[in-house]
């Protein structure tokens, strides 16, 4: 990696760092000017482009992650962005690669419980939900203020899990 390279992607943190994604992603574009296939840049635009709801986008760069190597990372976000595209089935698919690795993920483990709930598999997305707060005490709380939750935050099952 070029000297140019690796002080742009400190530029680029830099700038996340602070605050202006939109900065930073000029310097991720400007970095994949040079490498198309840079893998750090890749993810960080990808990550920029979810932030700013630029989903399809950011599912372009985690493609062009995955296209090279297994990444988990790469795979997590994908699905998240799918997730909040409404194609919760493509995104309960990423995570269910992700778990084939890392089974007990609670981040995505939290997120396939999310998609499930959105998808109408309310009971199977409590559970998962349940085992992810048993696995990391710190998703109960996320969970009860989650918008995504906000359709079933008056079932029991969900009051049993999170209060």
């Amino acid at each position: 990696m070029s000297e140019t390279i690796e002080s742009l992607i400190k530029s680029g943190q830099t700038l996340m760092n602070l605050g202006n994604p939109k900065d930073a992603l000029i310097i991720y574009d400007k970095i994949l000017a040079q490498d198309p296939k840079h893998i750090q840049a890749l993810l960080k635009k990808g990550h920029i482009l979810g932030q700013l709801a630029r989903y399809e986008q950011a599912i372009i760069a985690y493609d062009a992650v995955l296209s090279q190597e297994k990444h988990l990372l790469a795979l997590l976000n994908k699905g998240l962005a799918h997730h909040y595209l409404g194609q919760v089935d493509i995104a309960i698919g990423c995570y269910d690669k992700v778990l084939k690795e890392k089974p007990n993920n609670p981040t995505t483990l939290y997120n396939k419980a999310s998609s499930l709930i959105k998808s109408g598999k309310i009971q199977e997305g409590i559970k998962i939900l349940s085992n992810v707060i048993k696995l990391d005490f710190s998703f109960k709380e996320k969970a009860k203020f989650d918008i995504e939750f906000e359709g079933i935050r008056k079932l029991n099952e969900f009051k049993e899990i999170t209060v």
